[in-house]
């Protein structure tokens, strides 16, 4: 009988759509920090908006902006994470601070899903090349 519940576990640990949310806890405990990422990127990006002299002006003035978009992003990237079945993988690729393929995946759901197109409209685009479009 133990080797008979050691199969089944191996093979749902094997499948990532039998194992998709197991890890979605330690996520959810790393949204706070997703949040903030989120939001000190989002500033940073508006403030390089006007030049030296407004840069800081501007980063302040979208804090709170940022801040509310942050929120439902950093929710979509949890549960697309979750529903792909990449908890893992994109955990490891956060701690080690990059964005690797799996992250790739989960952003381009996001952003389908944020913007209403179908997943296949990203799906063969670079990522670099949707964030420069998106940065013009």
């Amino acid at each position: 009988m133990p080797t008979a519940l050691l199969s089944i576990a191996c093979l749902a640990l094997a499948s990532p759509a039998a194992s998709a949310g197991w890890l979605a806890p330690v996520l959810q405990m790393m949204q706070p920090r997703i949040e903030s990422r989120l939001t000190d990127q989002c500033r940073q990006l508006i403030g390089r908006q006007g030049g030296a002299p407004l840069e800081s002006e501007l980063s302040k003035l979208a804090e709170q902006p940022c801040r509310s978009l942050a929120k439902p992003v950093s929710t979509c990237l949890i549960r697309e994470t979750s529903r792909t079945g990449r908890e893992l993988e994109v955990i490891s690729e956060l701690l080690t601070g990059r964005v690797g393929d799996d992250a790739e995946v989960v952003i381009k759901r996001c952003l389908a899903s944020l913007l209403g197109l179908q997943e296949s409209n990203l799906r063969d685009l670079p990522l670099q090349d949707l964030l420069q479009r998106w940065r013009q």
